[in-house]
């Protein structure tokens, strides 16, 4: 499946409760399996379940909101967060204890790399996960006061 493969009837329209939130956010990878592996354990961790997966993608949805994870159709050039365009993707957590689990995970990982560990977890100066997945898109995910 892919987006011209849906029916009008399965298109995801606006809440107007969650009006001015972000509604959806899609991500192209290299390599569907390798970067699916990581957002599936992120994203279910989360709080996201599986929405929909497709030969060519996936997606997962928490509330109003979802991802979308989609096979580039050429790898073109490698993402680089630090040219124009996405620089990361940042996420609230439940709890500073949930950003050390993700932390720890992140460690035992060989799809993502963990950021700034010299600093963590207060390197964006609040308490945070900084990673990055297998296509190099950093990710962050914010711990409350």
């Amino acid at each position: 499946m892919n987006h011209d493969d849906y029916d009008a009837g399965d298109y995801d329209h606006a809440d107007a409760d969650a009006a001015g939130q972000l509604h959806h956010v899609e991500l192209y990878a290299s390599d569907l399996d390798a970067s699916a592996r990581f957002w599936e354990w992120l994203l279910t961790e989360l709080g996201y379940e599986r929405k929909h997966e497709w030969e060519n993608g996936r997606s997962w949805v928490n509330g109003p909101t979802y991802v979308v994870l989609v096979q580039a159709d050429d790898s073109g050039s490698p993402f680089e967060r630090r040219q124009p365009g996405l620089n990361h993707l940042a996420f609230h957590a439940a709890s500073r204890e949930q950003v050390d689990d993700l932390t720890a995970g992140v460690r035992e990982r060989d799809d993502a790399t963990l950021l700034y560990e010299d600093r963590h977890p207060y390197a964006g100066g609040y308490y945070a996960l900084y990673c990055e997945d297998p296509e190099g898109i950093k990710v962050e995910v914010v711990g409350p006061v």
